[in-house]
C-alpha cells in the first residue's frame, strides 16, 4: 500500500481492511490453537497430531509476519500521515514488547517444527497461550491508538 499517493481518508479505509482481514487471521489462529490444546496425549508418531501442529505453526508465522512486516508498519504510517505524534508514541512504546513476545512465539514455533519429541508440548502450549493473550491485547491497544481513533476525524472530513 503506498501511502503517498492516498487520500487520509483512502488510506484509512485500504487500512481498515487490512486490519479487518488480520484479525480473521487471528481468529482462526486461535481455533486452531483450540484444537490442538484440545488434544490430552501428543504423541510424534501421529500423523495427525504432527499435521496439525505443524499448521499451527504455520499459521502463527505467517500472523506474526503479517503483524510485522505489514500491519504495524502501515500503522505507523498512518499515524504520520495524520500527525498523530502522541499516537506515534505509544506505537513506538508498544513495539518492544511485541519484538519479545514475537521471539518467544518463534522460539517455539522452532522447537516443534525441529523435533517429534511432543512430551512437553501440553506445557509449552500453555504458556504459547499466554504470550499471544499478551501480544493481542498490545495489538488490539497499538491498532486502538494508531487506527481507530482516527475514525472520527475520517467521519468529520467526509
Amino acid at each position: 500500500m503506498q501511502n503517498n499517493k492516498l487520500t487520509p481518508h483512502q488510506f484509512w479505509s485500504q487500512m481498515d481492511k487490512r486490519i479487518e482481514h488480520w484479525l480473521e487471521a487471528r481468529q482462526l489462529l486461535l481455533v486452531k490453537y483450540c484444537e490442538l490444546s484440545e488434544l490430552h496425549e501428543f504423541n510424534g508418531d501421529n500423523p495427525y497430531q504432527s499435521s496439525q501442529l505443524q499448521k499451527f505453526c504455520e499459521q502463527t508465522v505467517d500472523y506474526i509476519s503479517e503483524g510485522h512486516f505489514e500491519i504495524f508498519e502501515q500503522l505507523l504510517s498512518e499515524g504520520n500521515l495524520f500527525s498523530d505524534d502522541k499516537g506515534l508514541a505509544i506505537g513506538d512504546d508498544l513495539l518492544p514488547t511485541i519484538h519479545s513476545h514475537t521471539a518467544a512465539i518463534l522460539d517455539f514455533n522452532d522447537k516443534y517444527l525441529a523435533t517429534d519429541d511432543l512430551s512437553a508440548l501440553a506445557a509449552d502450549l500453555s504458556s504459547l497461550g499466554e504470550t499471544l493473550a499478551q501480544r493481542f491485547e498490545i495489538e488490539d491497544k497499538m491498532v486502538a491508538v494508531l487506527h481507530s481513533s482516527h475514525h472520527q476525524q475520517i467521519l468529520e472530513d467526509s
